[in-house]
């Protein structure tokens, strides 16, 4: 194996770690409708949010304690830890018994989130042959997507081959158990990173990775780089939280929250973990609304490798500027669609429900209540939640929270193709934009000894943003409607636009001293 090759497999091995954080995040999206039923959870309850939104949870300890569990051992055993957080949530989830040990396990799983996301692009950065690093670094965002992408395709095939609702949901949380032992096992076959073992004393050891990754002649510069920015780092001030949010930081901080509020804001997570509940709400089925979702995914991964292309080409500037415009007109196209949606219930509707309904061999009671919906026969109504409102006043809330989606899609007249384009062009315009754009942006807009610090902020701040929105759609979508949610998001979508044309600077081709001249004042 060359010194390329053995490169680019270990950075591949590693990235897997980026799959499976992408994979946790959407799987939970097809099995929300199902474990709902099991554990008994109202339609639109904040607790349906949060079992959403706890993997954030988790991810956010998991960042804040990383950094120093890989500093003290090592990067390759953080992710080793990872890789058996990450199996040992999906199993414990997917055997759950009740809500709240299904609760700790999205935490547990969320732990291994946050501390992936962190580890692995660092473990790659320190690993890799300089003429490769941003090359291997990107490995670790597209195996993310990628994750994202494969968990809305599995979630389609376990929603056609099992039947039973409560084993449906079971099996697509167990399944990333196989991938995360996979990935446990190939991390065997990893080396500890060279400038950690250094760090450490273990100078021949770390040698002997050098010589494997770069060959005899180039390890022998790395390892006197290595040394030589070893040594001048203990003769630095350690880098302190006053000079991070001093004034003459004002600007770039200014920056840094706002991209990272805005990146999150307009709902992107809420779509990616909750997108078939979405599409079901367009009255297009169950097996279209898992299929719709994969499309999604696909989106999400063709465009986060057009966005590679052309963020040092186009620019940082002008991929937000497209981003933000195409999430205000995206997200428009949605919340008018469900504005413009009308919900009916007529004999057709009421024979084809029952029917349905009938071969679910659901309770006779659910049932009874069902046939009561006869009562609003012929009333049409423009409001979603006007809708939903006498829905449940008829069927009652038991009734209600197990049958809501399957009364939805024999009720409602939508264009729902207008609603999938809008979902596509949002998450296009994303992967474009915000999603790469922030990180970059990122790293490059602070200065070199408070960078470590600052990031971490701005990633705490974006992860309690996201923890925000997606543990309160659920509620939004059924005390706001569908409509005025979308709307909220889309107008999200302009206020970005103006941000960055007001305060985001273009950083393509500048240097980080540059960069830290022109911002810190």
């Amino acid at each position: 194996m060359t010194q390329k090759t053995y490169a680019i497999f270990i950075s591949l091995v590693v990235a897997l770690g980026g799959f499976l954080l992408g994979f946790d995040s959407a799987v939970i999206s097809g099995a929300t409708p199902f474990y709902r039923e099991t554990f008994g959870l109202d339609s639109g309850s904040m607790l349906i949010g949060f079992s959403v939104s706890s993997l954030i949870l988790g991810a956010i300890m998991g960042n804040i304690v990383a950094g120093k569990l890989a500093d003290r051992f090592g990067r390759r055993r953080i992710l080793m830890t990872t890789a058996m957080l990450f199996a040992a949530s999906a199993i414990v989830s997917a055997l759950a018994s009740d809500i709240a040990l299904f609760l700790f396990a999205r935490i547990l799983g969320g732990v291994g989130v946050g501390m992936a996301i962190l580890i692995a692009p660092m473990y790659i950065a320190e690993i890799a042959p300089r003429k490769m690093r941003g090359t291997l670094v990107t490995f670790n965002q597209l195996n993310i997507v990628l994750g994202i992408s494969i968990a809305y395709f599995s979630n389609y095939y376990f929603q056609q081959t099992i039947a039973d609702p409560d084993l449906k949901w079971r099996v697509m949380l167990g399944v990333e158990a196989i991938p995360a032992l996979i990935y446990l096992a190939l991390l065997f076959f990893v080396p500890r990173s060279p400038r950690w073992l250094m760090k450490k004393g273990w100078e021949e050891e770390a040698m002997r990775v050098l010589v494997k990754v770069h060959g005899q002649n180039q390890a022998v510069t790395e390892y006197n780089e290595i040394d030589h920015s070893l040594k001048e780092a203990i003769n630095k001030d350690k880098p302190r939280w006053s000079e991070v949010f001093s004034s003459r930081m004002k600007t770039v901080l200014i920056i840094g929250f706002g991209i990272a509020f805005f990146q999150q804001i307009t709902g992107i997570n809420a779509i990616f973990y909750y997108a078939p509940m979405i599409f079901e709400m367009t009255g297009g089925g169950t097996d279209a609304a898992f299929l719709q979702a994969a499309i999604l995914g696909v989106t999400n991964v063709v465009m986060t490798v057009v966005a590679m292309f052309l963020i040092d080409t186009l620019g940082r500037k002008p991929l937000l500027y497209m981003g933000a415009t195409g999430i205000f007109i995206s997200l428009a196209i949605v919340g008018f669609s469900f504005h413009n949606a009308k919900y009916t219930i007529d004999a057709s509707t009421m024979q084809n429900l029952m029917a349905q309904v009938s071969e679910m061999e659901v309770d006779p009671a659910h049932l009874n209540n069902i046939s009561s919906l006869t009562q609003l026969e012929n009333e049409v109504f423009a409001s979603e939640t006007a809708f939903f409102s006498r829905v449940r006043e008829t069927v009652g809330q038991d009734t209600y929270n197990s049958f809501k989606e399957v009364i939805l899609t024999h009720s409602i007249s939508i264009n729902g193709i207008w609603v999938l384009i809008g979902l596509i062009m949002f998450v296009a315009s994303f992967a474009i934009s915000m999603g790469p754009v922030m990180w970059a942006l990122l790293s490059e807009i602070f200065p070199n000894k408070l960078r470590g610090l600052a990031i971490s902020v701005m990633g705490f701040w974006n992860s309690i943003v996201s923890f925000s929105v997606a543990t309160v759609f659920p509620a939004q979508l059924e005390f706001m409607g569908s409509g005025n949610t979308y709307l909220i998001y889309s107008f999200f979508g302009l206020l970005t636009l103006l941000f960055v044309w007001r305060f985001v600077p273009e950083t393509k081709g500048k240097s980080l001293e540059e960069l830290e001249s022109e911002l810190i004042k």
